[in-house]
């Protein structure tokens, strides 16, 4: 079988404001794809409202409808979704199916170091920029001196894996010079081992964050759209498929966790229909086999799925505010998928939504913990002295939070 390289990847920009543009997959199937695609298309601030997956194990068709940002560069995004495609090579016009490599070579580090004078807004507007140029953040670390300056140390991977060059990083530090003006005082970025990612214990983590949620929905921890969230599993339907059902609200990424839940679990989908119906309802259906190709029989597999799948749609993102003496800490917690990465655009939303809410940052940290037997991002935000008395922690909380969700 073969494709044109130009056909990967089709993209249909939306003609009217109010209807989606239309992203079209066309290549060899992996397990985990669609966590990948998903992954991208969240990175680039768009929400997927509509999809069908098609796949014989072999090759896969996806169409994804999705709105959102109007100002999406969708050349780039285009070759962004081609590049987590499976590998394949050319025969004179045509593209074929190569396995990809067992193992392949770890991302550089690098670290962005630069000083400024502090301003209100000032860390969403430098992360924007790094979203810009296509730097992921893995860690942050931000402080703020008595005399009013900012040392922030931001540990990045460069998405275009050019950062080892002069050029890249004088251009990246002129972008952040465009946007802070005369308050950046100097920008340096030094390549640095990958050993400072290495997770730390959760002990140290407020029960808070660490602990697992009930599930249960009439339990007074537990959100409010819990009653909302249904996932059945079914094996009546197909003779060779298990057929996953769920029924919730909609949030920013709904369809990246549904699929990043599925990767860590090595299950394949063969076909799949999602749609978003009025009052941000979702309703999904899901073909889906193990890793050996076949249904899930095993009721214990089956529990544990469905627990998974509603926990990561009750619960995609942890967020508390806590007193800390006179200072107000922000903890936001998120799971990594299993191969490392974190989900796009977490500290954006988080400094965005503080730059609305008019509060200032004067610390702030990435870090990763082990939470059960699963890796977190965890993002501990301390406040500007007086902003917390200023405004309830619960007006912080849901500010974020609805942020995060998409809600705001």
């Amino acid at each position: 079988m073969g494709i044109l390289l130009d056909d990967v990847v089709l993209i249909r920009p939306s003609e009217k404001h109010d209807e989606p543009s239309v992203i079209t997959v066309n290549c060899p199937d992996k397990t985990g794809l669609g966590c990948d695609l998903c992954r991208v298309i969240l990175f680039f601030g768009l929400n997927i409202v509509r999809g069908d997956v098609t796949t014989d194990g072999k090759w896969c068709y996806i169409v994804l409808w999705v709105t959102g940002n109007s100002s999406t560069r969708w050349g780039l995004l285009k070759q962004r979704l081609v590049e987590v495609c499976p590998s394949c090579y050319s025969a004179a016009t045509l593209v074929y199916f190569r396995p990809e490599p067992q193992s392949s070579k770890p991302s550089d580090m690098f670290l962005l170091k630069f000083c400024c004078h502090d301003r209100r807004g000032l860390l969403h507007d430098v992360t924007s920029v790094l979203c810009e140029l296509e730097l992921l953040i893995e860690k942050v670390k931000v402080s703020t001196t008595p005399d009013g300056k900012v040392m922030d140390l931001f540990f990045i991977i460069d998405t275009r894996e050019l950062m080892h060059t002069t050029k890249r990083q004088r251009d990246t530090c002129d972008h952040l010079k465009h946007v802070l003006g005369d308050a950046m005082i100097s920008c340096e970025i030094e390549m640095i081992g990958a050993e400072v990612m290495l997770c730390s214990q959760a002990s140290s983590l407020p029960s808070e964050i660490a602990k697992e949620p009930d599930l249960n929905e009439n339990s007074p921890t537990t959100s409010s759209g819990a009653k909302d969230v249904s996932v059945t599993l079914d094996n009546s339907l197909s003779p060779s498929h298990t057929l996953v059902q769920i029924v919730c609200q909609d949030h920013k990424g709904l369809i990246y966790d549904i699929m990043r839940t599925l990767k860590d679990y090595n299950i394949q989908i063969s076909y799949g229909r999602f749609n978003k119906k009025e009052r941000r309802s979702c309703e999904i259906d899901l073909f889906i086999v193990q890793a050996d190709g076949k249904k899930i029989l095993d009721q214990s597999k089956q529990n544990l799925l469905s627990t998974r799948l509603r926990m990561e749609l009750i619960h995609p993102l942890r967020v508390t505010v806590l007193s800390r003496g006179p200072d107000t800490e922000l903890l936001v917690a998120n799971p990594t998928e299993l191969s490392g990465k974190g989900r796009p655009l977490v500290f954006y939303n988080i400094t965005l939504a503080l730059k609305l809410l008019d509060i200032g940052i004067f610390l702030a940290e990435i870090r990763r913990y082990l939470i059960g037997d699963q890796e977190w991002e965890v993002y501990r935000v301390m406040l500007d002295e007086g902003a917390g008395s200023s405004i309830p922690r619960n007006k912080i909380k849901d500010g974020v939070r609805k942020m995060l969700m998409g809600w705001a």
